[in-house]
């Protein structure tokens, strides 16, 4: 942690090393992978439409092939404009971490490490997905225009394989909060010898 730059910026840190009580970049995590997930299974149904069309069918659901590949569309979108907010969260949360230095994950790194490859992964992610929504963008509005399949099968293995560089970069950044206690408050207290049952009323 900087003490000088925490001064300079005038931040009271809490007991989670935080300015606020609750961090902020696990919550936008959560909305990026949410808004990514849904976007890949939404293209996903588009391309096996034909399939699925009599069980709409019969549940009563009147869906389009185009609308599902629009909800893969915008929930792409979003998910890169949120990774945005979600990589500089949680490079200010980074730079207020204030890491155990004789610990080491599940995964063998120390808390260092494992924050280095995390950071630089965060940027990585943001990388991939604005390039896939520029792919996905050329797929919409050029490439596969008036055709009833907006997408391709490579660009739906492609977010499938992100689903697993998600799973180890979220691990990642799990291990953080998790094994290393970083901004998680009752396990930053439990380390430091005291009791959050009295310190957090």
């Amino acid at each position: 942690m900087n003490s000088q730059l925490i001064d300079q910026l005038g931040l009271k840190l809490g007991a989670n090393g935080l300015p606020y009580q609750i961090p902020i970049h696990p919550q936008l995590v959560h909305l990026t992978l949410g808004l990514f997930i849904i976007a890949i299974i939404f293209d996903l149904a588009g391309m096996l439409f034909p399939l699925e069309k009599p069980i709409f069918k019969f549940l009563g659901l009147t869906a389009i092939r185009s609308g599902l590949f629009d909800v893969g569309w915008y929930n792409l979108v979003a998910a890169t404009a949120v990774t945005f907010l979600t990589v500089a969260a949680g490079f200010f949360e980074i730079m207020l971490a204030d890491p155990p230095t004789d610990e080491k994950s599940a995964w063998g790194l120390p808390a260092g490490a494992n924050m280095l490859l995390h950071g630089v992964g965060g940027v990585l992610v943001l990388a991939i997905f604005a390039a896939m929504t520029a792919w996905r963008g050329l797929l919409r509005y050029r490439w596969r225009q008036g055709t009833s399949r907006q997408v391709q099968w490579i660009y739906l293995i492609a977010g499938i394989a992100m689903l697993g560089i998600l799973y180890v970069h979220g691990t990642l950044g799990a291990q953080l909060g998790d094994e290393f206690g970083i901004h998680n408050t009752a396990a930053g207290l439990l380390r430091q010898g005291k009791n959050p049952n009295l310190l957090l009323k």
